[in-house]
């Protein structure tokens, strides 16, 4: 019988020579065609975590994934100073909390949070198998890092050690430092606009926060201000997300993104005084 590889190599050959017209670019087609399915199979046969290519992830299989990396790298991140304070254990247990876990799965994710806080617990693959898992999903990866961040943030801020676990978790997802960056900086003013009141604020630094929140400048139209906040709206539509491999547990933490990014709108809205 023909084997798979075989025929990548014979299709890559055919395509390399009709790109480049020469028997140079069969001859590279014919390797890089084998090398490509072979990688392709190596993905399908590896074990959990360890494959670089996910095939066929449903949104069961995302929540699951995401479920076990979310804790699995908030233990990681936990110890990442080499050792993991009470507050850093109360906002583990806040999250599970929060999430509505039942039973059993609290159970659960104390264990992956426990492997998580390991030295040598393979960050980067975990990281790896669920960029794969949320592939062309990326306001899952959106999702994952906001609630990750929370954990630092309610602590009283990032330390740099928990920066640099932070920045290889984004690596791993593809996430640039630009972009986590920018996602600390709306995770920190959304924080301002959740269900409780910030009454040291004043009047201009919570205008100027609410803008940040909906991750605009001032000077935009009314316009653009709602364009945003629609936008913002539809990418952490609980519903959605869920469909999307949300874990259903984390309804009700994306619920609260929404009450955040719509508090932040309605303070720019009032001070403007558009409907």
């Amino acid at each position: 019988m023909i084997s798979v590889v075989f025929i990548g190599k014979i299709v890559g050959m055919v395509l390399g020579y009709m790109v480049f017209k020469h028997w140079f670019g069969a001859l590279l087609g014919y390797f890089a065609g084998g090398w490509a399915v072979g990688q392709i199979l190596q993905g399908l046969n590896s074990p959990a975590g360890t494959g670089n290519y996910t095939f066929g992830s449903n949104a069961r299989e995302r929540q699951q994934v995401f479920f076990e990396s979310f804790f699995l790298a908030m233990g990681h991140l936990a110890k990442a100073d080499g050792h993991v304070s009470e507050e850093e254990i109360q906002a583990a247990r806040s999250t599970m909390h929060r999430w509505r876990l039942r039973p059993e799965d609290v159970r659960v994710a104390i264990e992956l949070f426990s492997r998580g806080k390991q030295a040598d617990f393979p960050l980067q693959a975990q990281m790896v198998k669920l960029a794969a898992a949320c592939q062309g999903q990326p306001q899952l990866v959106r999702a994952f890092l906001e609630n990750l961040l929370e954990m630092p943030l309610s602590s009283g801020g990032i330390k740099a050690s928990e920066r640099d676990v932070l920045w290889r978790i984004a690596s791993g997802l593809g996430v640039s430092r630009v972009e986590m960056a920018q996602l600390e900086a709306l995770a920190r003013a959304r924080r301002n606009f959740g269900q409780q009141p910030h009454p040291s604020m004043s009047s201009e630094d919570e205008l100027e926060e609410a803008y940040k929140a909906l991750d605009i400048e001032s000077s935009v139209t009314d316009k653009e201000v709602k364009t945003a906040y629609r936008r913002l709206m539809n990418q952490h539509h609980p519903d959605k997300l869920v469909s999307k491999g949300l874990p259903e547990s984390m309804m009700e933490a994306a619920k609260e993104r929404t009450r955040e990014i719509r508090g932040a709108y309605e303070i720019i809205k009032e001070r403007r005084r558009f409907k």
